[in-house]
Formats: structure tokens, C-alpha cells, sequence
């Protein structure tokens, strides 16, 4: 296992997490909302399927990569009805008086499936690791030892983008009024809506 491998990995993690998408504001909002542990974790969610596109696109799994794109209509249809979803509720919702309560662990599981689910459900993804890996010459032509390497790399490069992300933010979650985070829960609502929007859109064209 070459060590370099791993970080390769870790800076393609890094950087196809980096970019706010929907599930940048999800983790903004819930950090804002819940509290940094809850909004690390709906970034977890997303890290882990992440490692998991990676694994596809490392190890060559043709197979699977094949079945995620012939269905990757439905699953487009699938998440884009779910962010529109998720933007509708949240554009409602009133803010949260206090942190969730720390023994609340069916609520923070409910947060990291719901961002490992929404990001598995955009084979777009896999895609992106799959041409980043090709350039970079990476991906079905190393070794197993060193395809792991890589997706340790992808995972640990994500998980550490959502933990500056939302311990930035949680850094600055005392100041929120409520007043701010109604406007916050207005604003992350309009975006996550367009998101799905623009999700059902590209599913049928």
C-alpha cells in the first residue's frame, strides 16, 4: 500500500465535498439548529457514501456502477422529491429553542441515514469519483491495498471538510437569534427546494 494513495484520496474527498450543495446547507442548517455534533454527523452521512462511490469507482466494481446508472433515473426522481421535501419542511419549520437532548441517538442516526441516503441517491457522484480517479490514473488499475488506501483517503478527506464545516459554524451558533435562524430555516428551504427541482429536472431531460 503506497502511501501516496492515500492522499490522493484524501484530497479528492476533500475537494468533491467541499462545494455547498444541498447537503452543505442541511449541515449548516442542522449545526445551526441541533448543534455541531448533529450537523458533523449529517456531514458523516454524506462521507460515507462518499467512501462508498469511492469503493465503486476504486475498486472497479462495474457491476454496481452499472446498475446505479441504469437506474439513476429513478433515483434522481427518488432524491430530488426528497430535497423538495426536505426544503418544503424546512422553509416551515420554527426554530428550535434548545440543543437536542444528548440521549436523542434515534434522532442523530435518523440525521446521518437521511444524508448517506440523499447522497446515494445521486449517481452523479459516483460518476465524479469515477472520472477524477480515471485522470488522475487511479481507481481498477492499482492493487486492492492500494484501492483502499485510496478510499480511506476519500472517506477521511470528506469526514474532515464537514468537521471544519460545522465546528465553523457551530463557532458561531451562540450568536443566532431566532429572529436569524427563521430567516435561516426561510432561506436553506428556497435553496434545498431549487435543488430538488433542479434534481427531477435533470432526471428527465
Amino acid at each position: 500500500m503506497h502511501p501516496a494513495f492515500f492522499l490522493r484520496g484524501l484530497a479528492v474527498g476533500f475537494s468533491i465535498a467541499a462545494p455547498v450543495g444541498p447537503i452543505g446547507v442541511l449541515c449548516i442548517r442542522r449545526t445551526l439548529r441541533d448543534g455541531t455534533r448533529a450537523g458533523f454527523l449529517a456531514g458523516l452521512g454524506a462521507a460515507t457514501a462518499d467512501a462508498a462511490y469511492g469503493c465503486v469507482a476504486g475498486f472497479g466494481l462495474t457491476a454496481v456502477s452499472g446498475f446505479l446508472v441504469r437506474w439513476r433515473v429513478g433515483l434522481g426522481l427518488g432524491g430530488g422529491a426528497f430535497l423538495c421535501y426536505l426544503g418544503i419542511r424546512t422553509f416551515l419549520s420554527r426554530p428550535a429553542e434548545s440543543e437536542a437532548p444528548a440521549g436523542a441517538g434515534s434522532r442523530l442516526a435518523g440525521i446521518y441515514a437521511s444524508t448517506l441516503l440523499l447522497t446515494l441517491s445521486n449517481p452523479a457522484t459516483l460518476l465524479s469519483f469515477v472520472a477524477v480517479f480515471a485522470g488522475l490514473g487511479l481507481g481498477a488499475s492499482a492493487g486492492f491495498g492500494d484501492a483502499g488506501a485510496l478510499v480511506l483517503g476519500v472517506f477521511t478527506g470528506s469526514a474532515l471538510w464537514w468537521l471544519i464545516l460545522s465546528g465553523g459554524v457551530g463557532l458561531m451558533r451562540s450568536r443566532v437569534t431566532p429572529r436569524w435562524m427563521r430567516a435561516v430555516n426561510r432561506a436553506s428551504g428556497c435553496v434545498l427546494l431549487a435543488f430538488g427541482v433542479y434534481s427531477l429536472y435533470a432526471a428527465l431531460v
